[in-house]
């Protein structure tokens, strides 16, 4: 069972080939994409990667697209190159959080990425899993129990949560790759346990959903749209409402 990975969320993004045996993924061939070069070069890399490992599209099982949070840009790209990619041959897709593919990664259930302007896109593991996007002054005061966090920059009803109620508790231990993250959750938490492990990958995305492809737990591609915490930097200053 072969299997094409795609993630371009991140500031460096890939492209993964793997095949499935006994329950696991095994990694093929994988190819790093440059940074704001996605709409460019995505499209390429997916085809001299089957090229290289001998592999036609029509032989693919699935294919696992990772749709954010990240660069709304990069989102989009990715997810438009996979449905173009699907949807002549009908090879079924699986969508995954790129946090949910690093708390697995680090092996722990709290995750959390850089979201630029101060604010890390935090995923908090548990008995129902939430993610966000935050400051560590609103994380802080969701950590001690006294206060919700403010709306989210996303439109109600647009995001995966307007807000984080009250007396959630700060996670005792998140998973993060970089420095801005890290310094992010660590003022708003202090001693918080930081796991640090390198930037998760189309491989390690692929890994993560190995139960979805054999369960056939696949999305409706007519649906699916990106994993959206923040708007797009255009719909932000371009609406009057949101302008200081």
């Amino acid at each position: 069972m072969l299997v094409l990975g795609v993630d371009t969320c991140g500031p460096t993004g890939s492209v993964a080939l793997a095949r499935i045996e006994g329950g696991a993924a095994r990694i093929l061939g994988q190819t790093e994409l440059a940074g704001r070069s996605y709409s460019a070069t995505l499209v390429t890399a997916v085809g001299d990667l089957l090229a290289t490992q001998k592999v036609k599209l029509v032989d693919l099982a699935a294919i696992v697209v990772v749709s954010g949070p990240g660069s709304f840009t990069g989102v989009r790209v990715g997810l438009s190159a996979v449905k173009g990619l699907a949807e002549p041959g009908q090879i079924p897709v699986v969508a995954v959080s790129r946090l949910a593919v690093l708390a697995a990664k680090a092996g722990v259930g709290s995750a959390a990425l850089d979201a630029h302007r101060h604010e890390v896109f935090l995923r908090l593991g548990g008995g129902s899993v939430k993610e966000l996007l935050a400051g560590a002054g609103e994380l802080a005061e969701a950590g001690r129990g006294t206060a919700g966090l403010g709306e989210s920059p996303v439109p109600k009803g647009e995001g995966p949560f307007d807000k984080l109620r009250a007396g959630s508790g700060a996670p005792d231990v998140i998973a993060v790759c970089e420095d801005a993250a890290a310094e992010v959750v660590t003022a708003a938490f202090g001693d918080v346990e930081l796991v640090r492990i390198e930037a998760p990958t189309a491989g390690d995305a692929i890994r993560v959903c190995v139960p979805a492809i054999l369960a056939g737990e696949f999305a409706d591609l007519a649906a699916l749209d990106g994993h959206y915490l923040r708007r797009s930097d255009a719909e932000i200053f371009g609406d009057p409402a949101q302008r200081v």
